[in-house]
C-alpha cells in the first residue's frame, strides 16, 4: 500500500507534468491501457463506477444506468499500486470491488508520464538502485507479480507465465522502507521478500523511482 506521504509526493511530481496528462475511459469488461512512450506511469485520478447516464451507455437498458452515484472509494490507490512506475500498465475490472453489482460501470482515469529510472528484475535476481551526487532515492512505483506473458521468460516452462493479473500489494511499502531517501540499496526479487501472491507462476520486479536532492 502506498504510504500518505508518498502518494502526496507523487501528486505534487505530477503537477508539474499537468499539460502533459492523459484521460483514459474504459467500458466494462474491457481493457484500460496506460503507456509512456518517454518516462513511466503515474496515476492522478481513478473513478470507477457510474456518474452519468451517457458514458458507456450504448446498447444497455436503462436499468444499467440509472445510479448514478456509484463509486468505489479505494479506485485510486488499486490502479496506482498496480500501474505507477511502469511504462505500460494493463488493468480490467478485476482489480477494483464491485459498488454497485446492478450497474453498467466504467473506469475514467487521467495519468501523467513522469521522468525516471526504470528496472526490471527477474524473480531470484537481485536490482540496486542508486543515485549519485548527493542525491536519495524517491520511489514512484514497484510491482511484483506477473502482468503479461513476455517479461521474463527465458527458460521458463509455458505454464509458469500464463497467470497475468498477479500481483502482491504491499511491493511499493517494501521497496520504499528498503530504499527511500538512502543513496543506494539493493533489492532481491524473491517471495521471502515480497510474498507469493500466485503459487506457480515465474514473477518479477519492476520498479521506477527518480533521484532527488534532500530537503
Amino acid at each position: 500500500m502506498l504510504s500518505s506521504l508518498l502518494r502526496s509526493a507523487l501528486v505534487l511530481a505530477a503537477v508539474c507534468f499537468l499539460t502533459s496528462a492523459e484521460s483514459v475511459i474504459t467500458c466494462e469488461n474491457r481493457m484500460q491501457r496506460l503507456s509512456c512512450d518517454h518516462g513511466v506511469v503515474s496515476v492522478l485520478t481513478v473513478a470507477y463506477g457510474r456518474t452519468n447516464r451517457r458514458t458507456c451507455s450504448e446498447g444497455r437498458p436503462p436499468g444499467q444506468l440509472e445510479n448514478t452515484e456509484c463509486s468505489q472509494t479505494s479506485a485510486l490507490e488499486a490502479l496506482a499500486n498496480r500501474c505507477n512506475g511502469k511504462k505500460v500498465c494493463e488493468v480490467d475490472k478485476e482489480i477494483f470491488s464491485d459498488p454497485c453489482p446492478e450497474t453498467y460501470k466504467y473506469i475514467q482515469t487521467t495519468y501523467t508520464c513522469l521522468p525516471a529510472h526504470h528496472v526490471v528484475a527477474c524473480e531470484d535476481s537481485e536490482v540496486e538502485l542508486f543515485c549519485d551526487g548527493g542525491q536519495t532515492i524517491a520511489l514512484i512505483g514497484a510491482f511484483y507479480g506477473r502482468a503479461d506473458r513476455t517479461t521474463c521468460i527465458q527458460g521458463v516452462p509455458d505454464g509458469q507465465f500464463n497467470n497475468i493479473t498477479c500481483s502482491t500489494p504491499t511491493a511499493n511499502q517494501v521497496v520504499t522502507e528498503r530504499c527511500n531517501g538512502k543513496s543506494r540499496c539493493s533489492v532481491y526479487a524473491v517471495n521471502s521478500v515480497f510474498q507469493d501472491a500466485c503459487y506457480g507462476t515465474t514473477k518479477y520486479l519492476e520498479l521506477a523511482y527518480s533521484c532527488e536532492y534532500p530537503l
